[in-house]
């Protein structure tokens, strides 16, 4: 390893550090004298919950770690979108798993914390997979109500989710462990089966505050909506438990029970590692991703036994595209290349740029994929496309829009992993959120925004200097420089991968050396809904 790749590395793992330090205190939740307010009721925290339920010699895969993050802080913030969520296996069946963080405001809903839920029932629709609700939460954030309760995408849409999966027969169980109210108490009634924990859980459309001031009647939460009351009066609930153990282990006991699903029939061989060591992939991307690598390097530290069969090699060469297996699963791979590459005319080419030709050859391969029934994997350090009267008058627009339309309308599985950069049409060209990618990571080293920073902030100051100068104000050189640094700074921020994980533009932010197990984790998931629709670009720009 030479001086240069030291450098990276050390970038790469700071970076990792950065990212490990923080995903400690979001695992805290509310901080740790909320989590012992739980251990005083008997409660164990969403995190333990999901460690008891899941098969430990399995992965998990949390989804939303970063949610919420930087978010809501004149409210005392909302760590991991106040639940905890992910892809885990039960009983030896890979599921969703969705948990209320009681710890963080009793385990209120913010606008996050909707999108975050709507997030994770939609991976259970897109991949047929079962759906476990472990509740325990207070319902809406009321002083954000308006943020939460009334629109298509907001908290209602949670259980016209529900309705929809129950006629898709995909199993849902709900678990209510602790508060489950108002609203929110359709959730567990419109599953497959609830479960209740004695003392903790309750269900009740009004709790007895509510009860007293509406209609006048005393009664207290446990008579009202305990578990008792539910599954002896009301019939709501169907298992009780003496402690959240036992709830938990009666899970695992009916999802050994469900019956293998059908497949999508996507080709799998047994694995084999790659030749190359994938720990060098924290050494190949130059420090702040500011010179060209050859991200070939990536992909053969990342695909079984290091072997990339390209398409079209020699040929639109600022993307590379061709086969290969992640884990045993046969994979297409779309990937920037961010070398200078010359064409066979002769044209030297930008890396991480798209051209006319790689535009072309990605819609061809795309096509290629869908008619094969391999699932795509997205691998993004885009810049945008090529720009100039050359490509103009070569019909950039033309060949970017055959690809933005293979993308949008490919039906096999894509999972896209922002390695890089991911600015303007490059992002949507290369399946970015979107284009309905199955799952979408980012590395630590990823920056998502309309375009790059240098060039955002000058062109924002430059604005800005001119309608003051409109105004009859003279501007200095000392105050546009201020202004154009106040600028790039709040548009760096924005670029983050940490500010698209807190807003769900990404599902996660990763460990790099990881992504070949999350590819090979997703299409396992994608395997079970074996309802692909038919493959058809409709009008194809020629």
């Amino acid at each position: 390893m030479n001086l240069n790749e030291n450098r990276n590395e050390d970038w790469m793992k700071l970076m990792l550090s950065e990212m490990r330090q923080r995903m400690e205190k979001i695992a805290l939740g509310g901080g740790k004298k909320a989590i012992e307010k739980q251990k005083e009721r008997n409660k164990l925290t969403a995190r333990e919950r999901i460690t008891y339920l899941c098969d430990s010699a399995q992965p998990f895969t949390e989804i939303g770690g970063f949610a919420g993050f930087g978010m809501y802080e004149e409210d005392g913030g909302c760590p991991a979108g106040g639940t905890v969520a992910g892809i885990g296996y039960i009983s030896g069946r890979q599921c969703v798993i969705v948990a209320n963080d009681q710890t963080v405001k009793a385990g209120a809903w913010f606008p996050i914390t909707g999108k975050k839920n709507l997030r994770m029932q939609e991976i259970a629709m897109e991949n047929r997979l079962p759906i476990i609700y472990l509740v325990d939460s207070a319902g809406v954030f009321l002083p954000m109500q308006d943020e939460i309760f009334p629109d298509k995408e907001h908290f209602g849409r949670v259980f016209r989710n529900n309705a929809r999966m129950s006629a898709m027969g995909i199993t849902q169980i709900a678990a209510v462990m602790g508060a489950c109210v108002a609203g929110g108490a359709y959730l567990p009634i419109m599953s497959d089966e609830t479960l209740m924990v004695e003392g903790n859980g309750s269900i009740f459309l009004a709790g007895s505050y509510l009860v007293k001031a509406a209609i006048g009647e005393d009664i207290d939460n446990e008579t009202l909506g305990g578990a008792n009351t539910h599954t002896e009066i009301s019939g709501i609930a169907d298992y009780k438990f003496k402690t959240e153990q036992d709830c938990l282990e009666h899970i695992k006991k009916i999802m050994s029970k469900i019956g293998a699903p059908e497949k999508a029939g996507f080709d799998r061989v047994s694995p084999v590692p790659p030749i190359k060591n994938p720990s060098d992939i924290y050494s190949i991307i130059p420090e702040g991703n500011l010179k060209p690598y050859d991200m070939l390097e990536i992909i053969e530290r990342m695909v079984d036994n290091s072997e990339f069969d390209q398409f079209k090699q020699d040929y639109g060469k600022t993307i590379l595209c061709g086969y290969a297996r992640i884990e045993g699963w046969a994979v297409g791979i779309v990937a920037n290349q961010r070398l200078v590459c010359k064409s066979k005319k002769g044209e030297m080419q930008i890396g991480g740029v798209i051209y006319n030709d790689s535009a072309d050859k990605a819609a061809r391969f795309i096509m290629n994929c869908n008619q094969k029934k391999i699932p795509l994997v997205f691998l993004q350090d885009v810049t945008g496309f090529m720009v100039g009267s050359r490509s103009e008058h070569s019909g950039i627009i033309k060949d970017g829009a055959k690809l933005v339309n293979a993308v949008a309308n490919s039906i096999v599985p894509k999972i896209t992993i922002v390695i890089g950069n991911s600015y303007g049409a490059g992002n949507y060209a290369m399946c970015g959120k979107a284009y309905d990618p199955r799952f979408i990571f980012a590395w630590p080293s990823a920056k998502i925004a309309v375009m790059g920073g240098d060039q955002a902030a000058k062109t924002l100051a430059q604005i800005q200097v001119a309608t003051m100068k409109s105004k009859g104000r003279e501007v200095t050189p000392e105050e546009e420089k201020t202004l154009l640094d106040t600028i790039k700074d709040r548009y760096y921020q924005q670029t983050t991968p940490y500010y698209a994980a807190a807003r769900l533009w990404v599902d996660e932010i990763i460990d790099p050396i990881k992504t070949r197990q999350l590819i090979a984790e997703s299409i396992s998931a994608a395997n079970h809904n074996p309802h692909l629709e038919k493959f058809n670009t409709g009008v194809f720009q020629v």
